[in-house]
């Protein structure tokens, strides 16, 4: 059991039997009155985010989240499909389950799934990946040094802002939690 006060951003917990993710949180000790933690968790099985207030006394159990590499084969049907490199074994994620990660997604690519205990929840995307450009708005000359953006596209399909004096063909890497760039190949 963990209590409240040592949770951290992060930790997978088990709260009325769901599994959550701590995406942020904040202890509060108002001048009148108890102490108590503001927390804002993810759901692992439905990935809907909610935000929560808990009493400093209460305590959560932890739940244990494995992670396995895999190497991503295929879309068919709304219905995406994994390979275990060394066993194998073929996973299926729903639409749903995967959410805007497939914007990220191309053919071959390694990913983690992430277990509870035999339940395939979902995937995660390394932090930051690398795309070719496949499309992209004529750049204005010498404006290198501006902070100016224009609309490219990467080959899955996703439209990025970026510098302008990025062109077609270029790599560029993306950071997969908010899309944005963050720099060339």
């Amino acid at each position: 059991m963990i209590d409240v006060n040592s949770i951290k951003n992060g930790m997978t917990l088990l709260i009325e039997g769901n599994i959550y993710q701590v995406v942020e949180f904040l202890h509060v000790k108002p001048g009148k009155g108890s102490a108590f933690m503001k927390t804002k968790l993810k759901n692992l099985r439905t990935g809907t985010s909610l935000e929560r207030t808990f009493n400093t006394n209460v305590k959560f159990e932890e739940a244990r989240i494995d992670r396995k590499a895999v190497q991503y084969l295929y879309e068919a049907a709304g219905t995406y499909y994994f390979m275990d490199n060394t066993t194998y074994e073929q996973y299926e994620l729903s639409s749903e389950q995967i959410g805007d990660n497939k914007d990220y997604l191309l053919e071959n690519m390694s990913v983690e799934l992430t277990f509870y205990g035999s339940e395939l929840l979902g995937m995660t995307l390394p932090e930051k990946m690398e795309y070719t450009i496949i499309e992209a708005e004529p750049g204005i000359k010498d404006s290198t040094a501006s902070a100016a953006t224009k609309n490219a596209k990467i080959e899955t399909g996703l439209n990025v802002r970026v510098p302008m004096f990025i062109n077609e063909g270029d790599r560029i890497i993306i950071t997969t939690y908010d899309g944005k760039y963050y720099g060339r190949a």
